[in-house]
């Protein structure tokens, strides 16, 4: 409670004594005494202790287990506790792409997901796709087109691309789809609009429809 001489009152305090002004009466008690035992109930166990909990998921072909707060990202499990830093951190707010990764064959941003909310799943970050040794067909794409500057969205292009390959060979519509019944093509609207949520901030986009395009057979 605050001292009285102090007239700040946050939004909980006046639930709080709203509650009480309210509900008093009627147990028969004071309102000081029923804000006092609600302020004991709305007290944290233990302030600001985590919650931790288990989570294991099929990382590129491996069995992984790890125990984190629940509050954390996939993105950061990955990168932080799993260390497989391929996948970057862009805006985290699921606006740049930086991040995408595949989870049980579909892109998502894994900056707007809970790593405990993929227990058992597969997920796939750019270093499951390929190695320098022995490159996904895309990956090789991007090298010959140049589909980068800087590269630091490109992991997270190179997986949103994949993807999308994978999601017309589905026959997944798009937004710009003409025919949600017909299989889509690969043309350069559906191309724009499904990699529309990947940001290349150099500019590079020219080159990286011309990789997809040839890992897709067509001209870009």
């Amino acid at each position: 409670m605050r001292s009285p001489g102090d007239f700040r009152f946050s939004r909980r305090d006046l639930l709080v004594v709203g509650a009480a002004s309210l509900t008093a009466p009627a147990l028969g008690v004071t309102t000081s005494t029923f804000v006092a035992k609600a302020e004991i109930a709305l007290k944290p166990a233990v302030s600001g202790a985590p919650v931790m909990s288990k989570v294991s998921f099929n990382l590129n072909g491996k069995m992984r287990e790890l125990e984190v707060d629940t509050r954390t990202t996939l993105l950061d499990a990955l990168r932080e506790n799993l260390h497989f830093t391929g996948t970057k951190k862009g805006c985290d707010h699921g606006q740049c792409g930086a991040c995408t990764v595949i989870v049980g064959g579909r892109r998502i941003n894994s900056c707007l997901t809970l790593a405990v909310m993929h227990e058992g799943e597969s997920v796939t970050t750019i270093e499951g796709l390929g190695t320098p040794e022995n490159m996904h067909p895309m990956q090789a794409a991007f090298v010959r087109h140049d589909g980068y500057q800087c590269g630091y969205c490109t992991p997270g292009q190179i997986c949103s691309a994949v993807a999308v390959l994978d999601e017309i060979k589905a026959g997944i519509p798009s937004h710009v789809s003409a025919d949600l019944n017909a299989v889509p093509q690969l043309s350069n609207a559906e191309l724009r609009e499904r990699m529309s949520g990947n940001i290349c901030r150099c500019g590079a986009y020219s080159n990286i429809a011309e990789a997809i395009s040839e890992v897709a057979g067509r001209q870009a």
